[in-house]
């Protein structure tokens, strides 16, 4: 991917909080995204050793505990991981989550059994988070939490709400220059959830319905339907192939999702159903790039640069490890991906020649929802994920 043009759009990342201390020039809160040189990286791993000793006495082992291996996103994250560490010259094991909570757990007492000096955890179940990390702390092992927060953990990964906001109010926007505003109003919105992952991952969800409702005042709410996407294309397909038998024939259906596997799921029930041409979706994640470019009511996709996510994630552990304050929270800025600027984020992919909306992102409402967040009670305990615009 060509950092220049996400550096041109904005600084990938940004921070929760107050700026880390610089640890060789690294500060994950002002910091272009661009893979840092591998001798730079060494040179880190060097300064972390002097404070922290590897655990084998050879070499620092940094376990990663991957969501899913099979799932773009997830394998786009790995891949990512992995070219650090080896820049690095740190060993990575690597497990596989696979989507469930009690797997998770496991994984994390066999990286605790390894003796690992630092621990990537990327699970959905936030049911187990305080579990694991109460064995992480046990073990005086530090651990970075991808997405969905552990307690204690640094959090890194997707700003939910303005993410889950982008997509709402850009298919609002899309669904009105297809269909016309009469219309969209007549239609249904279908919104994949994702209810195992807990309250931060919900903002994103949440957000991007709040994005839709508030960009069509008057909309109907009892024509948005939800369903449990259980973060998988396939799931999502069967909720909404059950879901299509309420939604009358010839109006717009309007998708979304928790990410882009289980938006393209509602939009292969749609087209299994014959309805393709009253259906349009936006992603979130824009990892799916090949289903954008060829599915043409996938119409955007909010971008997250997984394949980035190393850039931050391998420095941001060496520097703890060196003693170094990192930001509690650091979230992903993020970027609308579309058929027309494809090629400037992923060169590989070709821009279509489409006429595209006019998007304009609504920021007084969503400063607005942004407030409502503070007193939502299942947020009390993680207020620094909630973003300050």
């Amino acid at each position: 991917m060509k950092l220049a043009a996400l550096t041109a759009a904005g600084a990938l990342m940004c921070a929760t909080a107050a700026l880390a201390e610089d640890f060789h020039g690294f500060d994950p809160s002002n910091f272009d995204g661009n893979m840092l040189p591998s001798e730079q990286l060494k040179a880190m791993v060097a300064d972390a050793m002097k404070v922290s000793p590897p655990k084998n006495g050879k070499t620092y082992s940094i376990a990663f505990a991957n969501l899913q291996r099979g799932i773009t996103f997830c394998a786009k994250v790995e891949q990512g991981i992995k070219a650090d560490a080896e820049a690095a010259g740190v060993d990575l094991p690597i497990a596989d989550n696979r989507l469930d909570g009690a797997t998770a757990l496991a994984n994390a007492q066999s990286f605790i059994n390894r003796n690992v000096d630092y621990v990537i955890e990327f699970q959905t179940d936030a049911n187990f988070g305080a579990t694991i990390m109460q064995q992480m702390n046990a073990a005086g092992i530090k651990v970075t939490a991808i997405d969905i927060p552990m307690p204690g953990a640094t959090f890194f990964g997707v700003n939910n709400p303005r993410a889950g906001y982008m997509g709402g109010s850009y298919l609002a926007q899309a669904a009105i220059a297809k269909y016309g505003l009469d219309k969209v109003k007549a239609g249904y919105f279908l919104e994949g959830e994702l209810p195992q992952s807990g309250p931060i991952p919900k903002m994103r969800t949440d957000g991007q319905v709040a994005g839709f409702l508030d960009s069509i005042p008057g909309f109907d709410p009892s024509h948005v339907l939800k369903f449990d996407s259980k973060n998988t294309l396939e799931e999502s397909f069967a909720q909404t192939n059950n879901l299509l038998g309420k939604i009358p024939a010839g109006v717009p259906i309007m998708g979304t999702a928790i990410n882009d596997q289980a938006t393209t799921g509602i939009l292969r029930a749609a087209k299994q159903a014959g309805r393709e041409a009253d259906t349009i979706v936006v992603g979130l994640g824009a990892d799916e790039v090949d289903t954008l470019v060829n599915e043409p009511n996938f119409v955007a996709s909010v971008g997250s640069f997984p394949e980035n996510y190393g850039n931050y994630i391998i420095p941001m552990a060496l520097g703890q490890l060196a003693g170094k304050a990192m930001p509690p929270a650091v979230l992903v800025h993020h970027v609308m991906v579309t058929k027309g600027n494809v090629c400037k984020y992923y060169p590989k992919s070709p821009c279509a020649q489409v006429k595209e909306i006019d998007y304009k992102f609504p920021q007084d409402a969503f400063a607005k929802y942004l407030v409502s967040l503070h007193d939502v009670p299942e947020l009390k305990d993680v207020q620094n994920l909630i973003p300050s615009n």
